[in-house]
This record gives structure tokens, sequence and C-alpha cells, in this order.
């Protein structure tokens, strides 16, 4: 039977729960002396009928398979955020103190340092890719958890949120909830929009999204909206008109208190407002989440064996789909995405043998970074692949990726001036560099078919955002199926006594490094050669070692420029022990041209290489 004193009984509840959200805000970023309130206090009562009034989750263990998902875009929010899981219990009142203290977890900006979150936020533009890919997962696992994500409307000015909007309203996700906290005010300045939401709302549906707009802090509203989730085959996304400071007389719809915490006396004055409505949420029911279990999904005990033979000619953009197709067969966690490369990248063999572990992500390389780490979050191992000049417009998801210890694996391919005739616009020449720099990172960089199947082995057992580099030329076989390739490793391919010069080098150089150590020993002259495949964590002993049987001379060649690639890698580690690195690279900005041009001109061919050794020993 209706009883409509019970449901105003329940909103006056959770009204309650939004001030009393409001208030653990304000004393938390009080206490710290740093933060963001009035941007959580806007946001209050969205999440009060998120949490408590709507989301199917279990309070006591975070991690549930089929909990529903809260990712919380605008990451500067995040004491309210902690607030909601020490209303459910997970968390104490005191802790919500400890707030950007050095020794608590609860940070500035959410991290999955804690249990409850499962990436990094705070880079505005980013929760929306992150909750695609977990919706998409919660399909691949047949679990029924939606995803929640709530955004700043500031935020909303970023490309890659519509990047996310496109491919949510191209595959149907109903079970991806998209909220935007509308309340106006920027950091520095009011929003395009201000409150315009018809301007939103048509964003928006041009992509394929179904939209209800909201008073964001009329709860009845706000839930009556939650219940509708789910319906029809259309992503959802809630529209709420807040105001910024919301419930704080001083604070609501003022311009200046972005990032501005409340001094003692201002939070006392802001409390006492707050108070007398203020209301526990202890006790509140939460809907459990239903009792499903997703697939087992676990590292094979090996992969099948590789059969290629010794000299055959092939790229290692090749091997790299090869081996995806390859393991796909015996690793279910395996899932693989691309952007419109796929016939480039070689990721297309994967898509063709297992279509419903593929997504492509088409022209949008944000938001393939952004899936493969929702993916992440949910026990796969997603393997995103896109030339790797194109992953630098990607970087700061990849840089965020890193702060949330994602486990996925990137791979570039049509790496350095070797790709040829296409030109500098589609060379990756910044990407060791680039990927080097990334907290927690793994970059490899293969020379034949054998290493480059056998380092994406490692990648899938390998925790951690990996990188792969490869090529486009091809390239012969010079290692048998059964070589290992631990990460860290390095192999010495040539090494006699009386050798003058170690090279190091790694991909199309070391074919080239090869070639030279003929040329040399013709000439009286011999020279170690090792293949640095792993780039991060580079084998430092081993070329140390190396080093010391030829003088200490060292001279690294890489299709990469000058500036954070091999060279750099090699001599940050060497340089201290009193090795002295000599490094060819490229060193200007290249053109068009035949690959054997092209490394020729930008002198990191074998006649190079000849030349260099031949001046240094």
């Amino acid at each position: 039977m209706f009883d409509a004193r019970m449901i105003e009984t329940d909103l006056e509840l959770l009204r309650g729960i939004a001030n009393q959200l409001r208030i653990h805000c304000i004393t938390a970023t009080t206490a710290a002396g740093s933060g963001h309130p009035t941007s959580c206090l806007s946001a209050a009562e969205l999440v009060a009928a998120l949490f408590f009034g709507h989301m199917r989750y279990d309070p006591k263990n975070p991690r549930h398979p089929n909990n529903d998902r809260f990712i919380l875009s605008k990451g500067h929010a995040a004491p309210l955020l902690y607030a909601a899981w020490a209303e459910a219990g997970f968390l104490s009142v005191e802790q919500l103190g400890q707030l950007r203290q050095i020794t608590s977890d609860l940070e500035g900006h959410p991290t999955p340092r804690l249990p409850f979150v499962d990436v990094a936020t705070g880079s505005l533009g980013q929760g929306l890719g992150i909750g695609v890919g977990m919706a998409l997962a919660a399909r691949q696992n047949g679990l029924d958890y939606r995803t929640y994500v709530l955004m700043g409307d500031g935020e909303i000015a970023e490309g890659a949120v519509w990047e996310a909007a496109s491919l949510a309203g191209v595959r149907k996700l109903n079970n991806l909830v998209g909220l935007v906290d509308v309340n106006r005010l920027g950091q520095s300045e009011a929003t395009a929009f201000g409150h315009d939401l018809a301007t939103y709302r048509r964003r928006f549906e041009a992509f394929g999204w179904r939209v209800e707009d909201v008073d964001g802090h009329d709860l009845e509203e706000i839930l009556e909206v939650l219940s509708g989730v789910g319906l029809g085959d259309q992503p959802l996304c809630i529209l709420a008109r807040t105001y910024k400071g919301a419930g704080v007389s001083f604070l609501q719809d003022q311009d200046g208190w972005h990032g501005k915490p409340l001094n003692k006396e201002e939070a006392a004055r802001a409390i006492a407002e707050l108070v007398p409505s203020a209301r526990s949420a202890a006790g509140v029911s939460i809907p459990a989440p239903s009792p499903l279990e997703p697939p087992r999904r676990e590292a094979p005990a090996s992969y099948p064996p590789l059969q290629y033979q010794l000299g055959q000619m092939v790229a290692t953009r090749e091997a790299y789909g090869n081996a995806l197709a390859r393991m796909g067969e015996v690793d279910p966690r395996i899932v693989a995405m691309d952007g419109d490369t796929k016939n480039s990248t070689f990721a297309e063999r994967f898509a063709r043998k297992f279509p419903d572990r593929y997504v492509e992500c088409y022209i949008a390389e944000q938001n393939l970074v952004a899936v493969a780490v929702g993916f992440s979050t949910r026990g796969f191992v997603p393997f995103a692949s896109t030339f790797a000049c194109f992953f630098t417009r990607a970087y700061d998801h990849i840089r965020v990726a890193g702060i949330s210890q994602a486990n996925i694996k990137l791979v570039g391919s049509h790496v350095g001036v070797s790709i040829g005739e296409d030109g500098p616009s589609q060379m990756g020449l910044e990407d060791l560099a680039m990927m080097r720099a990334v907290a927690g990172s793994t970059v490899l960089y293969p020379s034949d078919a054998v290493s480059a199947e056998k380092l994406v082995e490692q990648m899938a057992l390998r925790h951690g955002l990996c990188y792969l580099r490869t090529s486009r030329p091809k390239t012969p076989v010079i290692y048998g199926n059964d070589e290992a390739f631990p990460v860290g490793g390095a192999k010495v391919l040539r090494q006699k006594d009386g050798d003058r010069v170690t090279v190091v080098a790694a991909g199309v150089t070391l074919h080239e490094a090869l070639k030279a150590a003929e040329v040399l020993a013709a000439q009286g002259i011999g020279i170690t050669v090792i293949d640095a495949y792993s780039i991060k964590p580079l084998a430092s002993d081993v070329i140390l070692a190396a080093a010391r049987r030829t003088a200490n001379q060292v001279l690294t060649v890489e299709d990469h420029y000058a500036e954070g690639g091999l060279g750099d890698a090699v001599a940050g580690e060497l340089s201290a022990q009193g090795v002295q690195v000599h490094k060819l690279a490229v060193r200007e900005l290249p053109r068009s041209g035949k690959p054997a041009e092209l490394l020729a001109r930008y002198g990191i061919d074998a006649d190079a290489i000849v030349a260099k050794v031949r001046s240094m020993a």
C-alpha cells in the first residue's frame, strides 16, 4: 500500500544525511587547511541518494565483484566520497580528520590506496571513459552491477568526456549512469553554460543518451529519476541543477570559494546552520548486490608454443597480433581494444578470433586508454593498441593510470623514422621518454617476432602498466622459439675478448648493430652487441659487465629522439659507474623517405654505427 508519510520520512532522513555529509566535508577540510568544501556541498544530495537510497553494494566489502560501482570523476570533491563511506560504516569519523595528512590514505584526490576507490581521479574528464570500460566489463562478466560516474559541469568541457559519451551511446550501455553536478561555478569563473541545462541535454542526446533534468537538491526528484535506471537501451545522463556551497547561506552560489577551506570561525558558523537538520546514516538499510559471481579468469600455466623459423621476415607489430590471438585461446583474462588501427597494429587477428572480447574504440585515444583502465579494475588484462605517436594525445590518461596502478597493457606501433614515407606526424619518436616517465611503468622494445611474442606473454603475466614498442618494417627472426625474455633482462648477441666498444640497441637498430659488427670485424675491430629489449627496468648489470670488458665505452643506438630514450636510460644507470655513454639517435625533425634512407640520413644505420665506433676505438 502506498504510504506517503513513509516516503516523506525516508526523504527527511536522506536530507539529514546530506547535511551530515556536508558537516563532515567542512570539518575535514578545515582541519586539513586545504581542500574544496564548496564543491562537496553542491553534490551532497546526489551522493546521499546514491549511497543511502539507491545503489546496491556491501558496505563492509567495497571489493565485492557485483557491487554497483561509483566513480568520483570530480575528484576534488574527495571529502564527500570519504564522508559517504564513513556514514556507511567502512571508515570512522575520526579518520576523516586525517584528510590530506601524509600518514593517511584519505588523499586530496582519491586513489586506489583505498579499497572503495577503483581508479585515481581528479584530472578532470577521465571518469566517464573508465565507467564505459566498467560497464562493458559487467556485460562481459554477466554481472548486473551498474556504474555511476559523478562529474562536475566544468569538466564537461573536456573532449575526453565526449569521446566516452560517444562510445557509450554506440554500445547502448544502459548499465552506465552519468551524473553531472551543474553548480554553475568553475575554479576561476562561471562555466560556459552556467545553469543552461538545455544545452547540456542537447549535447548528451546527440551522443545517444537518455537525459533527465533534476533539481540537484530535491531528493524526491533525484530518487524518482534513479528509479528508472536501466530502462530502455541507452545510457542515462542525470543533469542536476545545483549550487556550489549549497546548504550554507554565506557560501551558496558565491564565487571565490573554489579550493578554499573555511577557517575555524567560518566552519563553526556553517556547521551551526547544518546541525539542526543533520542525521546519521547509521542503521540505514543498503540493498545488497545480487549474488552473481564473475567467471573464473586465471592466468594459464603456459601459453601455446611459437612456430617461427630463424631468418623468417616478420614485423614485430605483426608478431603482436599473432601473440594476442595465440594467447587468447588459453587466457580468458585478455581483452583487446584499438583506435581504428587494428589492421596496422594487427590487433585485428584477436578481433576476428574473439569478437566478443574485442572493443573498437575508434579514433579516440583518450577513451581507448580509459576503457582499458575500466576493464582492468574488473579483473581483465586489457591490451590497447594504436600508433605510438597517437598515445601522446592520451598521455594524461596514461599518467593517471600509473597513479591508479592500473593493470593495462599499451602497444604502440609505427615507431621511429623506420616507418618510412608516412612522414614525421606518424613517427613515434617520443614514446620511450613518455612511457619511462610514468610511475611504475614497464617499457619493452622487441627486435624480432620471437622476442615480441614472448614479451607480450610477460606483459600479460606482469601486474601494472606495461608498454610494448613495435616496429613497422619486417625484421629477421634471430631467436629460437624457446628463448626466454624475462622483464629486466637483455641479450648479449656478440661478445669476445678484445672487443673495443659495447653497442646497446633495440628494435630495428639492433639489426643495424649486427650488420655493423660484421663490417667492423672485417676491419679488425670487435664490438659487443647487446639487445636491450627491456628499457625499463633496464638490465644495467648486463650492460655494465660488458662495458667493463670494453674499457667502459658504450654506444647506444635508437630509432627515437635523443631525449629520454634508450641512451638516456643507459646513461642514467651507468654514468655514475664511470662508463662513458655515447648516443646515436634522431636529432632533428625527420621527413618522408624510404626506411633505409631515413636510418642513414639521421645517423642510426649500420654505416653510422661503424663510423662512430671507429672514432671511439
